[in-house]
């Protein structure tokens, strides 16, 4: 008999009561079959006893809404839609268990506006900072076409595999960005503490410093004016870059070009962008979109300016009666083998599963890709890192070989 592990679950029962326990399972599996058992739909299942695993809430952040918040509230709006309960009542439900603030007032006021008579969509276009458009454009899709459940289900899958995707690249750069910053610290350390050290003893050595040696002295001398510069340089760096990136086209598209031609990144963000491209341009087919709106809808959910334009323009094409990856071709931003299949799709009046076929492929792609990443980065890191404190420690040496050499000459 398999060991059996004890879950912590919230779930609600067909009265909508929300209830919280325990249960002993096999797997997560069995637990959700066991809980629907009894009449109840989970809604949150976790390992007892991981606490130590929860997300840590920075102050002045925890309001921010994220994809993993989202994710996890379309997943449990799935769920509770598709076992039959009213939208009045998993929104009200939702609003109670949602942690994010901004989420969670968003999601009452879509329930105020519900319950006054506006559709689930119209009420949650009034919120366009917490609700992703290509999440609105699917759910407006399932009201007109009679299957919401259906939409919330692949609005979950969709979300999901996004934030998968990002946690992939996350870890794809958590190594670098670690070894940087140890790197910035143990520089900041050598100039604050230990040339100090070596500065007084080659005064009472005499002699005069190398030109290197004099510049790390003079820099150790200044490191309580350059440190704090340097963080706020960084600091109003950060806050303008983000400005820009919601204010300007021009500067995102910019930036986008150069993230595709980055040397060692490019090729990974390209990727990334074809698999949400292709995952939500499918999605929105699948779910009765029309190609017009899902082509506008696509180009700014893809997060790319790139294939943003590039979708303005196959959008026009296609009003002008021009298939979808004849004009596609005509930008180098779609790899062949992604117009390849769309054109199969559209001969064969399969275009969503073609597209879903490619968003796998590429899922995949950027799998393999961050793995190789994080493989290539790692010795490069190290190789930086220790350039960077032995040349400062040859420079702190340099001038005892010119005071031993004095000494030899006396």
């Amino acid at each position: 008999m398999p060991a059996t592990k004890t879950y912590s679950y919230n779930s609600i029962d067909a009265t909508g009561r929300k209830i919280k326990g325990t249960v002993e399972a096999a797997n997560e599996t069995a637990a959700t079959h066991l809980l629907r058992g009894r009449g109840e739909v989970p809604l949150e299942l976790t390992l007892a006893g991981q606490g130590l695993n929860r997300e840590l809430k920075i102050p002045g952040l925890a309001g921010r809404t994220k994809l993993k918040d989202l994710a996890v509230f379309s997943r449990q709006f799935a769920t509770m839609t598709a076992s039959g309960m009213s939208l009045l009542r998993s929104l009200a439900i939702l609003e109670e268990q949602t942690t994010a603030v901004s989420l969670k007032k968003a999601v009452g006021e879509v329930r105020t506006d519900v319950a006054g008579g506006h559709s689930l969509s119209a009420a949650m276009t009034k919120h366009d900072k917490v609700f992703p458009r290509l999440m609105v454009a699917m759910i407006r899709a399932g009201e007109t076409g009679g299957m919401i459940d259906r939409a919330l289900e692949q609005i979950a899958a969709s979300l999901e595999k996004d934030t998968a995707l990002r946690g992939k690249i996350k870890g794809a750069l958590t190594y670098p960005a670690i070894v940087l910053g140890f790197t910035f610290v143990l520089i900041a350390a050598v100039l604050i503490f230990i040339v100090p050290v070596f500065e007084n003893m080659f005064k009472n050595l005499g002699g005069e410093l190398p030109g290197i040696t004099q510049f790390l002295v003079d820099t150790s001398h200044n490191m309580w004016w350059i440190g704090p510069l340097f963080l706020i340089i960084g600091i109003t760096g950060s806050v303008l870059y983000k400005r820009q990136q919601r204010a300007s086209a021009e500067f995102r598209l910019a930036v986008d070009k150069l993230k595709l031609r980055a040397p060692v990144f490019g090729s990974l963000f390209r990727k990334l962008a074809m698999a949400r491209f292709s995952r939500n341009l499918g999605l929105l087919l699948n779910v009765g979109v029309p190609v017009m709106q899902a082509l506008a809808v696509v180009g700014e959910t893809t997060g790319n300016e790139v294939i943003n334009i590039a979708m303005r323009d196959v959008q026009s094409a296609v009003r002008d009666g021009q298939t979808m990856s004849s004009a596609m071709r005509l930008h180098k931003i779609f790899p062949e083998m992604v117009t390849q299949m769309i054109e199969v799709g559209e001969e064969s009046g399969q275009i969503s599963q073609m597209l879903d076929k490619v968003a796998d492929f590429y899922d995949r792609e950027v799998d393999s890709a961050a793995e190789s990443l994080t493989a290539s980065i790692e010795p490069i890191m190290v190789l930086v890192m220790g350039a960077v404190v032995g040349g400062m420690v040859i420079c702190l040496y340099l001038p005892m070989f010119t005071i031993y050499q004095n000494i030899q000459s006396n």
